[in-house]
């Protein structure tokens, strides 16, 4: 799953001087903008140089590509996401459980529940099954997140011939609600698609833990 939504809202002002990092990451929230705005087949190198205020040749200076960027910026929404999981297990202090609901509920937050963010990730998935390096991509990051949450289950008390099926099925149940509420907020809200969450998280833990 997936930035919050500030790398993929709002049109930024004139692009302005700034060093190579800064431009580069400009260019990569210019397109996420423009990802979730037109979809993958409306991202060129000429709508995300105009979305950023740069000529084309200036992303060609950084990106050998529209592919390159993509990927870059694939790397960099999933990498907000995953910081802010992150942040929320570490915030929530050391006892396991509390990790354990803090890391599935923080999808429901507003910065991850969020439509333009969504429609980032849907852009992302067109390109999974065209471009290798993209599914490429989505594997490594749907692995990464589920080891963590197979940890996170380990300290739990799930035992480790347990632990892949039961992290596979959190994701699942995840994600989709994570999909329903930003599709439709008006549903059902973050504190109750959290209480599902947690309610299906004690299916798979001992009382005792």
């Amino acid at each position: 799953m997936k930035a919050p939504s500030t790398s993929a809202t709002g049109h930024q002002p004139a692009f302005r001087r700034q060093e190579p990092d800064a431009r580069r990451l400009a260019l990569i929230e210019a397109c996420a903008r423009v990802l979730a705005r037109a979809g993958a087949a409306g991202a060129s190198v000429r709508a995300i140089a105009v979305e950023a205020g740069v000529s084309p040749g200036l992303v060609s200076h950084y990106f050998s590509g529209i592919e390159a960027l993509v990927a870059a910026t694939y790397a960099h929404v999933e990498g907000a996401v995953a910081e802010t999981l992150d942040r929320a297990v570490a915030d929530a202090g050391p006892e396991p459980r509390a990790r354990l609901d803090a890391f599935v509920t923080a999808s429901f937050a507003p910065g991850i529940a969020d439509r333009q963010l969504l429609a980032t990730w849907i852009a992302f998935w067109s390109l999974v099954t065209a471009r290798p390096a993209i599914a490429a991509q989505h594997d490594e990051q749907y692995s990464g997140s589920r080891a963590r949450l197979e940890a996170l289950l380990g300290d739990c008390g799930v035992p480790p011939d347990e632990q892949r099926r039961a992290a596979i099925a959190v994701t699942a149940l995840v994600d989709g609600l994570w999909l329903e509420l930003c599709l439709s907020p008006g549903c059902f809200s973050a504190e109750e698609a959290g209480d599902i969450a947690r309610r299906f998280l004690d299916t798979l833990i001992s009382p005792d833990q």
